[in-house]
């Protein structure tokens, strides 16, 4: 059955991102190979999803690219980070600097709250009902 595997997420710095993904996020690093011509492999997917969607961390490589960084999904929330539990990996990420834009809601379809990422993405924590 066919499943999408990797999302590219356009990045400034390898090393940043990896650190807001696997310790603000607590995201697993996957995969970081040297690629031989300055770039990297690098993927990160959230614990216990070893055969799921991971990200691949890309470094912009030009103007163009930098000027996407942040900005993919043209301010919408373009990332769902489902949990199994809400207040648990709150609290953990606000603790760990991650910024919400909102406080938690409690909707018909679960607990959720909006974050942004190191560089402005936003994202949705989200444990559904």
């Amino acid at each position: 059955m066919p499943h999408i595997a990797l999302v590219t997420l356009v990045v400034r710095d390898y090393d940043d991102a990896i650190a807001f993904y696997t310790g603000a996020l607590g995201f697993e690093l996957a995969e970081d190979t040297d690629r031989g011509d300055g770039s990297r492999w690098v993927v990160v997917r959230p614990p216990g999803s070893a055969a799921g969607t991971g990200l691949l961390l890309a470094r912009a490589k030009d103007d163009a690219q930098l000027a996407r960084v942040g900005g993919q999904t043209g301010g919408r929330v373009g990332f769902f980070l489902h949990t199994e539990d809400f207040a648990r990996d709150h609290a953990r990420m606000t603790a760990a600097g991650v910024r919400f834009l909102e406080e938690p809601r409690h909707e018909a379809y679960g607990s959720v709250a909006v974050f942004e990422d190191l560089y402005g993405n936003r994202w949705d924590l989200l444990q559904p009902a």
